[in-house]
């Protein structure tokens, strides 16, 4: 799957509070490894005992601990399926370790530990959906369309790739889904030249899922500001954000579960300063695409620099991820729920 250490969504944050509140840690045994596609390793993660795993929605994802490092990677098996969790990871040429990780070390029989599941990319109640996926990107729309199959809604995928033997799970949708899915391989058809017919003109209720490279998303969004607002939920592979600005500035946060005040310095973000005041504080990809370091705004104004929340979102100023965002200009203190 994507590494979501590099991914990243944009659309309804709703229920998040709730979903990280229950994450749980547990060390997994891999059952078993599949190959659905040219340079991606399907894992089937169990628990040792064979207990339930903790229940996931459409759209989550869990934190592999690959030897000294932590990736995100989305859930795309079956969330009525309590007994597995499944992940997809495609070997990526400028991997940072984890995805070489699994392709060259995990073996069936391994033990990994595993933290989750984490959802910001839920999938929202809607007659009708459009789907568009690039590569890997599939994977977090898989159970979304099984649910939307499931709920009477109808939908479209739209599914672009380097080529078929690239292309992940491709024959396993179009059997099940038939003309629902539309796959676009670059060597037959460029997904990026049928944008414009497959964004034209949106029904009422309707809501687009996308998930994929950068070229993908900024093409998704360019395309799809006819639409109404919140209409479109998409999930990046790299942040979208500048997330540290020459002209930055000191400022207080208030910890109003500890009562601690920080001092922190225009070079420095956030969880920093807090864990050098020996503060817990969870994190994971530590560039705003996780969500991991979700925290409650109890006052002050934000300077949100994470991908995660939509305009609207911000706006409200309730929550921030600390290990991007800071206090916006002529904000002197935050106060946050820690």
């Amino acid at each position: 799957m994507t590494e979501i250490a590099d991914a990243v969504h944009s659309g309804r944050l709703n229920d998040v509070k709730n979903e990280t509140s229950t994450e749980v840690e547990l060390e997994l045994r891999v059952e078993q490894i599949s190959t659905p596609a040219d340079g991606v390793r399907v894992l089937d993660l169990i628990r040792p005992d064979g207990a339930d795993l903790p229940a996931w929605s459409a759209g989550a994802h869990i934190d592999l601990h690959l030897g000294e490092l932590v990736r995100q990677y989305s859930m795309c098996g079956d969330p009525g399926d309590r007994k597995h969790w499944q992940v997809a990871v495609l070997l990526e040429t400028e991997s940072r370790g984890g995805s070489r990780f699994v392709h060259d070390r995990l073996s069936a029989g391994d033990s990994i530990v595993v933290r989750g599941p984490r959802n910001h990319f839920r999938l929202e109640p809607a007659a009708r959906y459009r789907f568009i996926a690039g590569g890997i990107g599939v994977t977090p729309l898989l159970p979304m369309m099984a649910e939307a199959e499931a709920a009477g809604a109808e939908w479209t995928l739209d599914y672009g790739g380097r080529d078929r033997a690239s292309m992940a799970f491709v024959a396993e949708l179009t059997q099940r889904y038939g003309e629902k899915v539309r796959v676009h391989p670059r060597d037959e058809s460029r997904l990026s030249t049928k944008l414009a017919e497959i964004l034209a003109d949106p029904m009422p209720g309707e809501l687009v899922y996308c998930c994929g490279p950068a070229p993908l998303l900024a093409a998704v969004e360019q395309g799809s500001t006819h639409w109404p607002e919140g209409s479109l939920h998409v999930e990046h592979f790299t942040p979208r954000e500048v997330l540290v600005e020459a002209d930055d500035v000191a400022f207080d946060v208030e910890l109003a579960q500890s009562g601690l005040l920080l001092r922190i310095p225009a070079d420095k973000p956030i969880m920093t300063v807090m864990r050098e005041a020996n503060v817990d504080v969870p994190s994971s990809c530590e560039e705003g695409t996780c969500g991991t370091c979700e925290t409650g705004v109890l006052g002050g104004e934000v300077d949100h620099r994470d991908s995660l929340l939509t305009p609207a979102e911000q706006a409200v100023n309730d929550v921030m991820f600390i290990c991007v965002s800071r206090a916006a200009r002529g904000c002197s203190r935050l106060v946050l729920d820690r």
